[in-house]
């Protein structure tokens, strides 16, 4: 109760949580286009195209003002993003190959300049070093109002053009067609990735922007099959995962960006484990269902045919013995129990098994139904 009192009442956790939860809601929302777009390394390669960006615009002017570092970030970001895409459509190299090429490429020149940064008598320089990991607890009242700004010009975007991104996402060719200008469309969406990322690098830094671009949306996509179901889910899981890690660092007095990124990985993995559709936990569920089904249906029919054997004595009793060593011992006594607990099969005195009346209709039924479904002859 303590902790949640000082997310209204404490200064600095309060701004902290909401430029969170900004980010959160800016990079859920569009990071759920790149995760569609199978879009993510591209993310990750501007965001570390963003270091020299916040790193020239310091050095051309001088100043530490936010709006100022996230132009220059943005900036260089965006050629970034241009020049992955022309290298690709020019020569022979691979989408994947040119991300990381321009990744490792300018996350260097960040770095050299930064180093060149440092070495200068300029004033104010401190502190330009830690856009690499972030540094949420020194995000101040101003700066929550520029990503909030800047972020809301990236979701109206979105807004705008939602039919025509939508589109973009899950059939361009279809696009195109239709005389949309999908290379102008696909240049602006990933403009908007850019401010997506722009806007979290004071938070979580460069390092990890990629992680808050990809892990909601991929979080959200396991719970859903409509867009825009989907966005509105991306961006709750990335507010909730910057609210959150911002409590969980104030309590466990760890480095904020660092904690929303764990809470964003944990939301995905949960989503991946416990999502309805495609959650691993209940996909294993319905398998082992319909293979418990599936037994249950062999060992009925095994049971019909012996029956049938017997002409009008349909209650002879078995040794299921023979069955054991096609169905397998566990499986057969584990199946032959669940059909007696449901009425459709009994075991005898002398150890041996029949079906019940109900047991052979609902043999029959099965036989029809898969005579008419063409799985049987």
């Amino acid at each position: 109760m303590d902790v949640l009192s000082d997310l209204f009442l404490d200064y600095t956790l309060r701004t902290v949580a909401l430029g969170s939860a900004a980010l959160g809601v800016v990079s859920g929302a569009l990071g759920a286009f790149a995760v569609l777009r199978r879009q993510a390394l591209l993310g990750d390669a501007m965001s570390h195209a963003a270091l020299p960006g916040v790193a020239l615009a310091f050095l051309i002017t001088g100043s530490r003002a936010p709006l100022i570092l996230m132009i220059g970030a943005a900036v260089t970001g965006w050629l970034a993003a241009v020049a992955i895409v022309s290298i690709v459509r020019a020569s022979r190299i691979k989408a994947d190959t040119a991300m990381a090429l321009m990744l490792s490429v300018c996350f260097g020149a960040g770095l050299v300049v930064l180093t060149f940064i440092q070495r200068q008598p300029a004033a104010g320089k401190a502190g330009l070093d830690r856009f690499l990991f972030g540094q949420a607890a020194a995000m101040l009242e101003s700066d929550v109002i520029t990503m909030a700004a800047v972020g809301a010009l990236g979701l109206l975007g979105v807004l705008v053009l939602w039919k025509e991104f939508k589109l973009l996402s899950f059939d361009p060719d279809f696009a195109a067609s239709l005389g949309i200008p999908t290379r102008r469309l696909d240049v602006l969406l990933t403009s908007l990735l850019v401010i997506a990322i722009v806007v979290g690098l004071k938070t979580v830094g460069v390092v990890l922007m990629s992680a808050m671009v990809v892990a909601p949306g991929a979080a959200a996509r396991q719970w859903t099959d409509r867009l825009g179901t989907m966005v509105t889910l991306s961006a709750l899981f990335g507010a909730g995962a910057g609210v959150l890690g911002a409590l969980l660092s104030t309590t466990a007095e760890t480095s904020t960006g660092p904690t929303i990124v764990l809470v964003a990985t944990g939301m995905v993995a949960v989503s991946l484990l416990f999502a309805p559709a495609r959650g691993l936990v209940w996909a294993r569920l319905r398998a082992w269902r319909s293979q418990r089904m599936l037994a249950l249906e062999a060992v009925l029919a095994d049971l019909a045919a012996l029956a049938a054997q017997h002409g009008s004595d349909a209650t002879h009793p078995h040794d299921v013995g023979a069955l054991h060593a096609v169905r397998g011992r566990v499986v057969m006594q584990r199946a032959l129990a669940e059909l007696a607990a449901e009425g459709l099969a009994q075991r005898h005195d002398g150890g041996g098994w029949s079906l019940t009346a109900q047991g052979l209709a609902e043999a029959s039924r099965l036989a029809r139904t898969r005579r008419a479904s063409g799985d049987a002859p």
